[in-house]
């Protein structure tokens, strides 16, 4: 994995990405509508935190997508089994899928903002989705964290959602409230996000639902 170091980093970069954020709610149903509410969550009790409960909290018998397949067997680091106890952020660093995206979230230091969350939704880019923007352009973000912020917000909602509680939505907020909400189209293996195909989808982590998709999505696109 890429490493990439990033000096400089401005309060207002940080700012710009904290995703303590997010809304009042920890969770959000399987019908449910995201919010704007920047009230942070309340911590999730174990009856909210059921598989099944309504929640977006998933299990591994949930997944779906062609690149699941792809996924280490086992218990092996970046396995379904190994990073579901983790946070978002631990469990994305052992994912052989996301390595350019775990790269773009320590270029602008939050790893632990991330894991530190309750209860949010990824939409996690996968490796070839940020190829396509060229290893100059990406470098170039990885070096302007003010100019990946939005970005990476544009990746984050701050509720939980399955692929049932997306589809019933319709649409989300995300924590970038300036990009516009993010169109969820399809269902299954038919899912998009803005467009982006669901290369895998409903995977658990210990605080967030991920969605890895094939394109990086932009801020004020809703397609």
């Amino acid at each position: 994995m890429t490493k990439l170091r990033v000096a400089g980093i401005g309060v207002a970069a940080v700012a710009a990405l904290s995703l303590t954020a997010c809304s009042g709610s920890d969770t959000a149903s399987s019908g449910g509508s995201s919010s704007s509410s920047m009230t942070p969550p309340a911590p999730a009790t174990s009856s909210t935190m059921a598989a099944g409960a309504g929640n977006g909290v998933t299990t591994n018998a949930d997944v779906f997508g062609p690149a699941c397949s792809q996924l280490p067997q086992g218990s092996a680091p970046g396995s379904l089994d190994s990073m579901g106890p983790q946070p978002v952020a631990s469990a994305a660093s052992t994912n052989p899928l996301l390595t350019k995206l775990v790269a773009a979230v320590k270029a602008t230091n939050l790893v632990d903002t991330l894991n530190s969350q309750e209860a949010i939704t990824v939409f996690a880019p996968a490796d070839p989705a940020f190829a396509a923007l060229g290893d100059a352009k990406f470098n170039e973000l990885a070096g302007k964290p003010a100019e990946l912020a939005p970005i990476l917000q544009y990746h984050v909602v701050g509720k939980r959602y399955d692929a049932t509680g997306l589809t019933a939505a319709g649409s989300v907020d995300t924590l970038n409230t300036a990009g516009g909400p993010v169109k969820i189209e399809g269902s299954g293996e038919n899912m998009t996000i803005n467009g982006a195909k669901v290369l895998c989808g409903n995977i658990p982590t210990k605080n967030a639902t991920v969605f890895v998709i094939d394109k990086v999505l932009t801020p004020g696109t809703n397609k």
